[in-house]
């Protein structure tokens, strides 16, 4: 498996040297950004296939950049932060993080996370390259081929989160899907039972394809246990 190209943006120069030694001992390659401007330019010009990023930084808030950058790519974003609060790692997936991970960290906890994100585009890789079908469900239609999801015809705008989590609903449609099924396919066994976030998560996606999403139509909850796509004629 080829080691994916990592931007690391770090104001700290300690942490960003911890970082990049990490990195270079374990042959991953690497772009650094000390600020979220130039974060934005090495995302935009240097293709990167990982973010890490620290919230904190001196021109803008880490928030902002995830929000650029899921403006045109879904590239995987790792949040390494001090801000240890729930809401924060909320907010944070909210606006288009995969990961969090909270200062001080290990040296392992970071590769394990590298890890699971790497097994992830690799998955995302042979998916793209295998499935060509189409889902259809009541007025959704979903094509995997091309990564987009509809709603009577019209284009679903979806963070990349909501869009895997629409994806991995309609492949297992009728099943009553975990909290701990769900939050290992969508973010790995790092996150395992996150059932706040994936709430965050499952409510925003209800907000988009349901035409009331007090009586939903297509995501049915079954309280304290999971999710279940429904078949709709």
């Amino acid at each position: 498996m080829n080691k994916p190209l990592i931007l690391v943006v770090e104001d700290d120069a300690s942490v960003r040297n911890l970082i990049t030694t990490t990195l270079k001992v374990h042959d991953y390659k690497y772009l650094t950004a000390a600020n979220g401007n130039l974060a934005i330019m090495e995302a935009t010009s240097g293709n990167p296939d990982i973010v890490l990023l620290d919230l904190g930084l001196p021109d803008m808030d880490g928030m902002e950049v995830i929000r650029t950058i899921r403006q045109w790519s879904s590239m995987p974003i790792i949040v390494i932060s001090a801000r240890s609060e729930d809401t924060d790692k909320i907010k944070a997936l909210d606006a288009g993080a995969d990961d969090y991970l909270i200062k001080p960290f290990s040296v392992e906890e970071l590769l394990a996370r590298l890890r699971v994100t790497q097994r992830r585009l690799s998955m995302m890789k042979n998916d793209k390259e295998s499935e060509s079908s189409v889902f259809t469900n009541g007025d959704i239609r979903i094509d995997y081929a091309e990564g987009c999801a509809y709603l009577k015809d019209k284009e679903l705008h979806l963070t990349p989160t909501e869009y895997k989590l629409l994806c991995l609903l309609s492949q297992n449609v009728g099943k009553v899907l975990t909290h701990t099924f769900i939050t290992q396919k969508i973010w790995g066994s790092c996150w395992d039972n996150d059932v706040a976030s994936l709430r965050v998560y499952m409510a925003t996606l209800r907000k988009k394809i349901e035409v009331s999403p007090e009586s939903p139509q297509y995501i049915q909850t079954h309280i304290g246990v999971g999710y279940r796509m429904l078949k709709v004629k």
